[in-house]
């Protein structure tokens, strides 16, 4: 194993709690396959990867700090008073980091009674000193890996230095004694002194009323120790006082410290970390590398759901260790060979993916190495085989494989290799006219701000909005780091408070359109101008497809400027784009599923199911039902799908608390069987971890065993529509093989081609001549995919449009 031949050894000490702090803030909310929470801890691994990547320690170390009182809590029962308790899914994240630093083979120091920082310090301390024991009187560079400025102070000219975040988990400084001076205008060792004029409301340490920073870091750099600062100020016959006053300092604030000297003294007690705290500490015999098992480290990876982390570890564990690979040449890395993704069949390898997927619906397009965790196999044949036996165990959802996803598989391939034709001219003429609208938008938008500012940047912004042009609204959200948040969701509530927030909804409406589409589709055309995306039959837990390179499922339909998008996917010569439509499917499947009578008979009767719920809501007859009361029942109509709650249900209605609940109780005691069959689907993942659909297909809500009651809460809400998303998409995933079949058997292939799925919407190219006879035999066949014996007599109807581009069949146009 190759190694390093420099003399002087690096160890890089973790301050666990702060980096995992910073990482539960600055990464989203996910969970991993048991349904516990697990960004922190993603976060975690990616730092420590980016750790071992940009210093290349030779040793690792993690401190943690224990949830009982410290040394501090006894000195002062404030101490970190102020703090907001800590959410359960950050607690329960450190209490299972323990197994990130148990994969790595990294050892683990705590003592009750100090503090994470105070073994920082005891070891940095201890390895620094020249011929320190902890060292073995080797010469070692530490380097102290925190969120927490407070570390700082440990910094020791180049021999002990900080690895500290600035913003995220990505952008990182290292800090040695020069740094911290540029930063402060005064040295490390001076840090607890400023802590202690100052105060530091983070962990509730008093300091000296009246002084903060600016004052704090005139009188260090003036005077220095907090000492010396006294011993100044008592200089007798009021020479003490002459000094400050001839230095600049007003004689307010000299006051002020001799009112608090003791205040002063003891916040700087509190905040200077300990050197000695009694652990003993030694220097391992071998670097890290040389312990570390990789198996091990997947293994965590994959009890957490880290996937995408997988490859990242695999590569900076084989830097590490000086080898090529991690493959079975290596004794000290010795891992299973894994065939090259190239020598599989393609095929073969998405049906393993698609099994693995029904299996596991958390498996989301699922890899090569997804697969082989999962079987825990060796090879890829062994791993299919493993498949095949746990797939036909699970009875129904075997003939999910066998009758919808596995026929698909070739559909799907053929919907990408085909691609649909895209006019270059329409994105360009758009690029023109959206570049023309945002420059006259952006004027508009200084002109009300009263100057320049980057409208992009989300801090200007705030300040322009709500400093400079006091738009303040109730209940103002912050960001996670504290700012105030200018977020799309925010901004549409303060729509009505000011004419520039009109505007910047529009800009930001036009810059994403040019960058995401209008920009960014002409690149990936073929020589042909055709767009081949990818269509993934295993992208979603729902069951439901995806798209990916670019999404297509996203081209934005409810603006017009986005529709406008749409006309610049058209037809191939002699072909027309034929669009079909499921219509309100999701609601006449809860009829269905459920046998609700009274939804039934809505569309049995051809009557519409938004008109008809506002009339029982709003006790009125259906002729009487205007917009708005229309507009609350479909809110109401696919919140109760959703599993939407009062609160919830509240603002998307602009009501009150008392009309929200009122409008609940209205919908159930109308619709009971549909209330009793949303229940019991919630009791049923509540007791078996899963949903099914008609067909049979299963979801995992691993959620539903986490010890977080709100984890919980959102699975079952998700679990509520579960059956109702996952037979759709066995519904349109089912018609798009009937249709390849009969398309098949009529010969019809080369006359017409699937363009798109974009969720309940099918979108084919079909040849003019035979348009019409084709267009009648997808339509038919979509509508009876689902048994018309087991409908409860609702029609399941498909709307179709024609045209020679997708926006114009949005208008309804007719090509002759």
């Amino acid at each position: 194993m190759a190694r390093k031949t420099t003399t002087k050894k690096r160890i890089v000490l973790l301050d666990t709690h702060a980096i995992i702090h910073r990482a539960y803030h600055a990464l989203p909310e996910f969970t991993g396959p048991t349904g516990a929470p697990t960004g922190a801890l993603y976060g975690l691994v990616a730092m420590l990867l980016k750790i071992i990547t940009d210093l290349k320690p030779d040793y690792l170390a993690a401190c943690y700090d224990l949830p009982k009182p410290t040394i501090r809590h006894e000195a002062y029962e404030h101490y970190k008073a102020t703090r907001v308790k800590m959410e359960d899914a950050l607690a329960q994240q450190i209490g299972e980091s323990r197994k990130v630093f148990n994969a790595f083979s990294i050892p683990i120091y705590e003592h009750e009674g100090f503090e994470a920082d105070d073994l920082l310090g005891t070891i940095a301390h201890e390895l620094s000193a020249k011929g320190g024991s902890a060292s073995g009187g080797k010469n070692v560079d530490v380097i102290i890996a925190s969120g927490d400025m407070d570390t700082l102070q440990l910094v020791d000219d180049e021999r002990v230095r900080v690895y500290t975040l600035k913003k995220g988990i990505n952008d990182t400084i290292l800090y040695d004694e020069k740094a911290v001076l540029a930063r402060f205008r005064f040295l490390p060792v001076l840090i607890p002194d400023w802590k202690g004029l100052r105060g530091d409301p983070s962990d509730n340490i008093k300091g000296v009323p009246g002084i903060g920073e600016k004052t704090a870091t005139e009188l260090i750099t003036g005077f220095g120790t907090i000492e010396n600062i006294y011993k100044t100020l008592s200089a007798g016959g009021g020479k003490g006082d002459a000094v400050f006053l001839k230095y600049g300092i007003k004689a307010r604030i000299v006051g002020l410290l001799k009112e608090h000297e003791e205040d002063a003294r003891f916040s700087k007690s509190l905040a200077t970390i300990r050197l000695d705290a009694p652990i003993a500490f030694t220097l391992p015999e071998r670097p890290w590398q040389e312990n570390v098992q990789p198996q091990k480290v997947f293994a965590m990876c994959d009890e957490f759901g880290f996937r995408t982390l997988k490859e990242r570890v695999r590569g900076v564990l084989a830097k590490s260790s000086g080898l090529a690979s991690l493959g079975s040449e290596s004794p000290d890395f010795a891992m299973a060979p894994e065939p090259a993704l190239e020598e599989i069949p393609p095929k073969r390898l998405a049906e393993a993916q698609v099994m693995l997927w029904l299996i596991s619906s958390e498996f989301t397009n699922p890899s090569l190495d997804d697969i082989l965790a999962f079987t825990k196999e060796r090879t890829f044949d062994g791993a299919y085989t493993v498949l095949t036996k746990q797939l036909a165990a699970l009875g129904r959802v075997k003939e999910v494989y066998e009758k919808i996803e596995r026929p698909l598989i070739p559909v799907a391939r053929a919907m990408g290799e085909r691609g649909v034709l895209v006019d270059t001219k329409v994105l360009a003429d758009l690029k023109k006219k959206y570049n023309t609208e945002l420059k006259q938008i952006e004027k508009s938008i200084y002109t009300a701000a009263g100057r320049e500012f980057n409208v992009s940047s989300p801090k200007q912004l705030g300040e322009v909005l709500f400093d400079e042009l006091h738009i303040i609204p109730d209940r103002m959200k912050k960001t996670a780091g504290g700012q105030r948040s200018t977020r799309e969701s925010e901004l549409e509530k303060m729509r009505d408070m000011h004419p520039i927030i009109s505007d910047i909804l529009q800009y930001r409406e036009l810059k994403k359109l040019l960058s995401t589409y209008i920009e960014n589709l002409p690149p990936l055309l073929d020589g042909d101008n055709r767009l081949h995306a990818e269509f993934v039959q295993t992208g979603t837990t729902t069951g439901r497809m995806a798209s990916q390179n670019p999404n297509l499922q996203n081209i934005p339909i409810h603006s017009e400027r986005g529709r406008a998008i749409r006309h610049a996917f058209i037809a191939s010569n002699g072909f027309e784009l034929v669009s079909f439509d499921y219509s309100q499917i999701e609601l006449r499947l809860a009829a269905i599923l459920s046998g609700d009578k009274k939804l039934c008979a809505i569309f049995k009767n051809g009557r519409d199911v938004h008109r008809e719920v506002a009339a029982q809501v709003f006790h009125v007859a259906p002729e009487k039902v205007d917009a708005e009361m229309r507009r609350r029942a479909k809110v109401i109509n696919f919140g109760i799908l959703y599993g939407m709650g009062v609160n919830a249900l509240r603002v998307q209605l602009g009501s009150t608390t008392a009309e929200a609940h009122q409008f609940l109780e209205e919908y159930f005691d109308t619709f009971k069987t549909l209330s009793e069959y949303l229940e019991s689907t919630r009791g049923f993942a509540r007791t078996h971890g899963y949903t099914e659909t008609f067909f049979g297909r299963r979801r995992q809500f691993p959620e539903m065993k986490s010890s977080l009651p709100y984890v919980r809460a959102q699975a079952e809400r998700m679990a509520i529509n579960a059956p109702l998303q996952g037979t759709q998409a066995d519904i349109i995933k089912l018609a798009m093989v009937c249709i390849d079949e009969t398309l098949e058997k009529e010969h019809a292939h080369e006359d017409a081609h699937l363009l798109l799925q974009v969720h309940d919407e099918l979108v084919y190219e079909i040849a003019s001549k035979r348009v019409d006879s084709l267009s009648t035999k997808i339509k038919d066949i979509m509508e009876s995919v689902l048994p018309r014996g087991e409908t409860h007599g609702v029609p399941v109807i498909v709307t179709m449009k024609k045209g020679l581009d997708w926006g114009s069949m949005e208008e309804g146009a007719r090509v002759v």
